[in-house]
């Protein structure tokens, strides 16, 4: 096979990264636009040699990198995110080609964000530091020390961001890394590997493996070298890796799935309400925070469907790179039947398609709403993960609570009301690792992020994240026990 393809007038590499070099396999997977069906290409196919290779590769490389000074490593991190900036139209075409979401959100948004993953970690490591604190005249005094190679598995619905999201703070730590894109979406990955080794990232610090997770997945989250493995993606996958891990005890980092609620009170701003729920389509409702679940207050459950059917009708489905398009296409065709499937049974068991329902040409999945849902059917309880969302009613806020909180997962929530009081009152009660009043998906790297219940185990952002790529230290000096001379 050819080492590089051509995706938009933009080379990419299809080998490994791994040590500082370019690493073939000897088989290859088949790389497929969602956008048309196209083949763009085909990838390295790692196994359990190539994972050997890398987290060899890692382990070598990190002693070095640990003991590089916190200003070095900021610096080229910095340097990275100036790789970024400067290839960033070519990062958006590439992306938007190999997953389907909308070039202008690449270009305005996702690739923007990639770069500010690696200034943020980058400036939050020169300050990161606790107070010294004294116990009976003794001092104590807590450092973080960079814990080894990290394994990280990244999803396709934002490949680089959320690659970036797990790198950018592991390589901030002293920690080196091995990360294993979704095969759906290898490409941005391999460019990241071209942009960090030009920024001067040495050679080990950072590899790439490309290939199925069935098939290298547990080599790497197995491995005995691994110190940190980071994760999202589904609940089942999640299982495994843990059960993988958990031989050598290796911290694990999970953010899983979501079946988060929209809730609707009557005195919500209607025009603001029917705003968050028509953005839960974006990247055809391929986003673990997505509130799918729009819970309204009976009394305006009327008029804010109808609003909404008016707004959400209006949408523009197609071909991503067009700058008019609002949805682009699912993923991948497994994904579609996935979708699909769901659909038809919630219809088969008595569900009403207010709009939607129905697949559309190619892979593209029509902005679907469900009415007339049990709380107790799958449509509600599990995650679709494509553009279907449905809508229950209540009368007040302890049903609304209940119903919101009513499922196994706890990732996100989101509430509209005019009420303040209100709005404390209810954000207290909700089972969710972020809640949202008054907005959707506004997101700072400084807070804490992750889910509750199934949707995941820990925290990263900010200090969370030094927490866990870092084994914690803490030094207890006695007062007044040194003997010096001269």
């Amino acid at each position: 096979m050819s080492d590089k393809i051509v995706v938009a007038g933009v080379p990419v590499d299809t080998r490994h990264w791994i040590g500082g070099q370019r690493i073939g396999s000897t088989s290859t997977f088949t790389d497929v636009s969602p956008i048309d069906g196209r083949v763009l290409g085909e990838i390295a196919r790692g196994g359990p040699g190539e994972v050997e290779a890398a987290v060899a590769a890692a382990r070598d490389a990190f002693p070095a990198w640990a003991a590089t000074s916190r200003a070095e490593r900021a610096r080229v991190l910095h340097a990275i995110a100036d790789g970024v900036e400067k290839r960033l139209e070519e990062l958006a075409i590439v992306e938007t080609n190999d997953n389907g979401a909308l070039l202008r959100s690449h270009r305005r948004g996702v690739m923007p964000r990639v770069a500010h993953n690696f200034r943020f970690f980058a400036d939050w490591l020169l300050t990161l530091e606790h107070e010294d604190f004294e116990t009976r005249g003794h001092t104590n005094q807590v450092s973080w020390d960079p814990a080894g190679p990290s394994v990280l598995i990244t999803p396709w619905n934002a490949p680089l961001m959320l690659a970036t999201w797990k790198v950018a703070p592991a390589l901030a730590a002293g920690n080196t890394v091995v990360l294993k894109p979704a095969e759906w979406t290898p490409l941005t990955a391999s460019l990241l590997a071209d942009i960090a080794a030009e920024a001067g990232l040495p050679a080990g610090v950072l590899n790439v493996v490309q290939g199925y997770g069935s098939e290298i997945g547990d080599a790497l989250t197995s491995h005995p070298d691994v110190r940190r493995i980071s994760f999202t993606g589904s609940v089942p996958t999640a299982r495994r890796i843990a059960a993988s891990a958990a031989p050598h005890l290796t911290p694990l980092s999970l953010e899983l799935g979501g079946k988060s609620p929209l809730l609707v009170f009557a005195d919500a701003d209607l025009d603001l309400a029917v705003d968050l729920a028509v953005e839960q389509y974006d990247n055809a409702g391929q986003v673990c925070l997505a509130a799918t679940r729009f819970l309204v207050e009976e009394t305006v459950a009327e008029e804010f469907t109808r609003r909404f059917v008016e707004k959400a009708s209006a949408l523009k489905q197609g071909d991503p790179r067009d700058e008019a398009t609002d949805i682009g296409p699912t993923i991948h065709p497994r994904q579609l039947e996935k979708i699909d499937g769901f659909v038809r049974r919630a219809v088969a068991a008595g569900a009403r398609a207010v709009i939607g329902g129905h697949r559309e040409d190619g892979q593209y999945y029509a902005p679907t709403l469900l009415t007339e849902v049990a709380q107790d059917s799958e449509i509600v309880q599990e995650e679709v993960f494509g553009p279907v969302l449905t809508l229950q009613t209540f009368t007040d806020e302890d049903e609304a609570v209940r119903l919101a909180n009513d499922t196994r997962f706890g990732l996100a929530a989101t509430l509209a009301t005019g009420d303040a009081e209100r709005a404390a009152r209810v954000t207290e009660r909700l089972v969710a690792g972020t809640v949202w009043v008054n907005c959707f998906f506004v997101r700072d790297l400084r807070a804490p992020f992750g889910g509750s219940r199934q949707s995941g185990v820990g925290r990263e952002g900010g200090t969370w994240s030094f927490d866990f790529y870092c084994d914690l230290r803490n030094t207890v000096t006695a007062p007044n026990g040194w003997n010096n001379h001269g």
